[in-house]
């Protein structure tokens, strides 16, 4: 059980990726702390959707500032069971005001073609679209582009964390865009750990796409996140949930996976910054 995972004073268990009803989840951010409590965790930090003017996935209206408060006004009430964190997930071209956060992770969901942004955290149909419109059928070109975007991520920000650094391959199970194992596309992938790694310490091992039934494994994949440890990053395991029952969905998977990739230790956040603690 619980005692289980604990290691010296702190509980092994912790979620950073966490999104509400204050953006595309369908928990309050209540509800979630209620079920990280019933799962024995005993911190939780939660990472809202930067508002995002050129999209309207999350809707129109900018959420920010009661997202912020009821994370605080939660901090507050909470504060003998759980450590609550607030944190900010952000779009890299969103330019939210990014002080005031616990933590901070980088993501890339839109790629600019000239001056449109292009949503491609999407249904298999609707990426397979994109790469016939925008890349002329060729996947390995909007694999590029998603690389190339994505190593430009710290010129928009101090971020603590890579978030799911191969989303690009999301539907890689079920349908195969690109290949994902060649060598021109793991060169793209390892050149841009090479380059985030100079300004962001830490990466995500995120089931989200486990949770959603889009894969059965998380990302990135097993060679990134061994290239990951050669570049000397930390590794955080996240759910990137959105709905409370997979809070810790895959964690015991993203464990093993670790193990297998040379880790000997992830990180959790605390009121001291970021600790290492045993897998």
């Amino acid at each position: 059980g619980v005692e289980k995972k604990r290691r010296g004073f702190y509980l092994n268990i912790q979620n950073l990726h966490t999104h509400t009803t204050y953006c595309d989840g369908v928990d309050t951010p209540e509800d979630m702390i209620i079920a990280a409590l019933a799962k024995g965790f005993d911190s939780i930090g939660f990472s809202g959707h930067s508002f995002m003017d050129y999209s309207d996935y999350l809707g129109c209206d900018d959420k920010t500032v009661e997202y912020r408060k009821e994370i605080l006004r939660l901090k507050k009430k909470y504060e003998d069971k759980i450590k609550i964190y607030l944190g900010l997930e952000v779009d890299m071209y969103s330019g939210p005001d990014m002080t005031g956060y616990d933590y901070l992770i980088g993501s890339v969901h839109y790629l600019k073609y000239g001056e449109e942004y292009i949503g491609f955290d999407r249904g298999q149909q609707e990426v397979q679209s994109i790469i016939n419109r925008y890349f002329g059928g060729n996947g390995m070109e909007y694999a590029k582009l998603y690389y190339k975007t994505l190593s430009e991520l710290p010129q928009y920000g101090k971020f603590d964390i890579i978030g799911h650094f191969d989303l690009v391959t999301k539907h890689s199970d079920n349908c195969n865009f690109f290949d994902q194992t060649s060598k021109e596309y793991l060169n793209m992938a390892f050149e841009t750990a090479e380059v985030l790694a100079k300004d962001i310490p830490f990466f995500e091992i995120n089931t989200g796409a486990i949770a959603r039934g889009y894969r059965k494994s998380p990302y990135p994949s097993i060679p990134i996140i061994k290239y990951f440890k050669h570049l000397g990053l930390g590794a955080i395991i996240t759910s990137d949930c959105h709905d409370k029952a997979m809070l810790d969905c895959g964690f015991d998977e993203a464990t093993e996976i670790l193990k297998l990739c040379g880790f000997s230790e992830k990180y959790i956040l605390t009121d001291n910054g970021y600790i290492g603690v045993p897998l």
